[in-house]
């Protein structure tokens, strides 16, 4: 006779950079919120989440969940008192490069969950860069207070150790992003990348993931030529991804103006208005090559199978994809538009043996993205 594991139901208040229309971010909550749910059925665990967002409403109707404004103290107070726990994560949260509020902000949730004696999580965080020192120390005593500790890269485990939080606490994991399943499919099951190579008369399409990043667009109109070369080679559709809107949809209209005189039309396109995580997860599926500037635009073409070209803006790319045993084709700083074309059309030429070679370490990430929400629930239980 098995053993029955009777369900208990938890609480837990998600903090994160939610509810801001970047498709990123909320493929991190979205994937959090699977694994939460998958792991906690496992074990017999019933989770209720309480987003933490910038629009609840917005995150109400996307998840399916609780939320609450996140910068609205009076909620703020009730959702983490009425809580059993909060998770900080994941993403790149406790980092001062886009504003020195961020790292406050995110400690000072934490903090107020642990002064209520509510147990804390940090969620494969993106640790840095931390630039003011005076951070040090409130993260090291933050941290020291939590229940787990997982950061999604060796970089980010060796920054919080020289601000003193032990290593023997700390685990390295995956972005939870590599967990995130296509629709009506399990957050564990094997993704398979939508191929359709073999269709008789289909244009190859190459996915582009752009954002402003160099105050005169040299980046971007390196990216363009390089994309050109390709267009001019062989035949392709290029499919601009926009991941955070509405700043990557005019990036992405700065290369399409850039392709053809009439901007988008014929075999440019700008995929518009899409803000779901599954949606542009699908939608990444159905590339055959994707070059990405956005983090979560490698991270989508890695959990199906898409081969990828990394344009570099931060540390955080270039640690993904040594993680896959790869370097990024160019950088912000420096960018060959013809060595990056050729990367693309040897890509598009080998496919299927690009995701030979990677697919063993693709699977071992996308299974170790559920570990996070596996310690959750055995705290709990």
């Amino acid at each position: 006779m098995g053993r029955e594991i009777a369900h208990k139901s938890k609480r837990l208040v998600v903090s994160g950079y939610y509810g801001f229309d970047n498709s990123g971010d909320e493929a991190v909550l979205q994937s959090i919120l699977f694994a939460l749910k998958e792991q906690g059925e496992a074990a017999g665990i019933n989770i209720e989440p309480v987003v933490l967002s910038a629009n609840p409403q917005r995150t109400r109707e996307m998840y399916g969940v609780e939320a609450c404004h996140r910068m609205k103290v009076p909620d703020l107070f009730r959702a983490i008192r009425s809580s059993d726990g909060l998770i900080s994560g994941g993403g790149s949260l406790l980092q001062d490069a886009t504003s020195s509020r961020t790292i406050p902000y995110y400690l000072l949730v934490l903090k107020l969950a642990q002064w209520m004696r509510k147990p804390t999580f940090i969620y494969s965080q993106g640790i840095g860069p931390v630039n003011n020192p005076r951070f040090f120390s409130w993260i090291r005593s933050t941290f020291k207070k939590c229940a787990m500790i997982t950061v999604r890269d060796q970089e980010s485990a060796n920054l919080i150790g020289r601000m003193g939080v032990p290593a023997s606490s700390v685990s390295v994991v995956p972005d939870p992003v590599m967990g995130l399943p296509l629709r009506g499919e399990a957050a564990s099951g094997k993704a398979v990348a939508a191929d359709a190579s073999g269709e008789t008369g289909r244009v190859p399409v190459v996915g582009v993931s752009v954002r402003f990043w160099n105050a005169d667009r040299s980046e971007l109109d390196a990216l363009a030529e390089a994309l050109r070369a390709v267009m001019d080679s062989r035949r392709v559709e290029v499919r601009l991804l926009p991941f955070h809107l509405p700043s990557d949809e005019e990036a992405s209209a700065y290369v399409a103006e850039r392709l053809s005189p009439a901007g988008e039309g014929g075999d440019v396109r700008i995929v518009r208005g899409v803000t779901h995580p599954q949606d542009m997860l699908a939608e990444v599926s159905a590339c055959d090559v994707l070059v990405g500037m956005r983090l979560h635009s490698l991270i989508y073409a890695a959990s199906q199978f898409v081969p990828m070209v990394g344009v570099s803006y931060d540390p955080k790319i270039d640690q993904f994809l040594a993680r896959l045993g790869m370097k990024a084709a160019a950088s912000t700083q420096s960018f060959d538009a013809a060595s990056v074309a050729a990367e693309i059309g040897q890509l598009l030429d080998g496919r299927h043996e690009w995701a030979d070679g990677k697919k063993a370490a693709i699977d071992r990430l996308k299974k170790e993205a559920q570990l996070p929400a596996q310690q959750i629930m055995q705290f709990y239980r």
